[in-house]
């Protein structure tokens, strides 16, 4: 075994990890973990994959960075599986993994890697490595990084800092990087993606950006979004998603939840009616759009009546791509301290909202068939359609090609 970087969480954590792999690509016997801390949920996987990593490679050097690393820092320190700790601002600079060698001492003892944040946040100057070579057909691009908001149930901005962007010639030069290696679609990710901008000379808006990574990259088959904040959609963004075919139709919305009491509770800066105003929109310019939403589950104060709500803003939107969170109080947070709803019960919800979304994506996988679809090929034998469909391909198509194809059914959550 050389390397081993195991990726738990968003797909920001995803772009990073692949960096770290090119980065490390000569470690001998390394295990990262890059952790995350989105709910109590994630820390207990992230603990679980650190357990498993050292059951698998009991003489690795082990390494956590990510949110769990900041956020959870002396629980997962103190675990004895752990090696050491790398702050996750310095995540992508070489200097903050080799001051950290297994043979250097009592890594557990790992207050000086706090302290590694001042050689500079790479994720978001873009000076971190080039992508890893390989035979991948989509990539991951972080073009932001932190958060400014103060939602109550999040933690992240503890694990992340305040929101930092890369500039447009940093952002096309990682493009560039990312499509001289193979891939043929683009995904932009970030903390906060639709705030990227905001911290740059003129406060430029995400619309900006996608426009000119359109224009420099004329060849460029496919760009998409990660998740979104609807208010922050700018006219330009909007445009572009509602019109300009190399952008994806798929919005990923960080809705959280559909009662206007609690997305009020949550420092949510959408009411319900917001949400569903932006989608009537966006439909009625690209019919083919898909939608999806983060949603939470079980959220402090939330009854019965606040919870039908919730489950109804699936089939109103016609939300077809969900992730569901149980609601689970997070440490040094508002909601942490307010009314909590039973644990029992914050799984049922959670189980129906996923019951109907579940029902939902399935009406909404039987409306494609019979519909000719752009599917990218990727290494496992499915591809994604460009409303994000996943598509079982036929066995000799090569990853990395565009194809079209009509699917006929639906077997276990894929057309085919």
């Amino acid at each position: 075994m050389t390397l081993e970087v195991v990726s738990l969480g968003c797909r920001l954590n995803l772009s990073e990890s692949e960096s770290m792999r090119g980065m490390l690509g000569a470690e001998d016997n390394l295990v990262v973990i890059n952790s995350c801390a989105v709910t109590a949920e994630a820390v207990r996987q992230t603990r679980q994959a650190i357990r498993r990593a050292r059951r698998q490679h009991p003489d690795a050097r082990l390494l956590v960075t990510g949110c769990a690393a900041e956020i959870e820092r002396e629980a997962i320190a103190a675990m004895p599986e752990v090696d050491g700790l790398i702050a996750n601002a310095a995540k992508l600079d070489p200097r903050a993994w080799n001051a950290s060698p297994r043979a250097g001492g009592d890594l557990r003892q790992i207050d000086a890697l706090a302290e590694l944040g001042e050689l500079g946040d790479l994720a978001a100057t873009g000076l971190g490595p080039p992508p890893a070579r390989g035979h991948y057909t989509r990539a991951y691009v972080a073009v932001q990084n932190g958060c400014d908001h103060a939602c109550t149930f999040c933690v992240i901005p503890q694990g992340r800092g305040v929101s930092r962007s890369l500039t447009v010639p940093q952002v096309l030069r990682e493009v560039e990087r990312h499509l001289e290696t193979g891939a043929r679609e683009v995904v932009l990710t970030g903390v906060d993606l639709t705030s990227w901008g905001h911290d740059l000379p003129g406060a430029p808006g995400l619309g900006a950006l996608v426009a000119a990574i359109l224009d420099q990259f004329p060849a460029l088959p496919r760009l998409r979004l990660s998740s979104v904040d609807g208010v922050e959609i700018d006219p330009l963004l909007f445009d572009l998603i509602a019109s300009e075919p190399r952008l994806m139709p798929h919005v990923h919305l960080s809705l959280q939840h559909g009662h206007d009491l609690i997305l009020k509770r949550m420092k949510r800066r959408h009411s319900r009616a917001d949400a569903m105003a932006l989608v009537d929109s966006l439909r009625a310019r690209r019919g083919d759009i898909a939608f999806g939403a983060d949603l939470i589950a079980g959220f402090p104060t939330e009854d019965d009546a606040m919870h039908a709500e919730n489950l109804s803003i699936i089939a109103e939107i016609g939300l077809v791509h969900c992730h569901v969170f149980p609601y689970s109080p997070r440490p040094g947070t508002p909601a942490a301290r307010m009314p909590q709803v039973s644990v029992p019960v914050v799984r049922e919800r959670a189980a129906q909202l996923r019951a109907n979304a579940a029902l939902m994506r399935r009406y909404w996988l039987e409306s494609q068939i019979g519909q000719p679809l752009k599917v990218l090929a990727e290494q496992d034998g499915t591809g994604h359609a460009e409303n994000f469909a996943r598509v079982q391909l036929p066995p000799e198509t090569a990853a990395g090609t565009i194809v079209t194809l009509t699917p006929t059914r639906v077997i276990e959550g894929l057309l085919a």
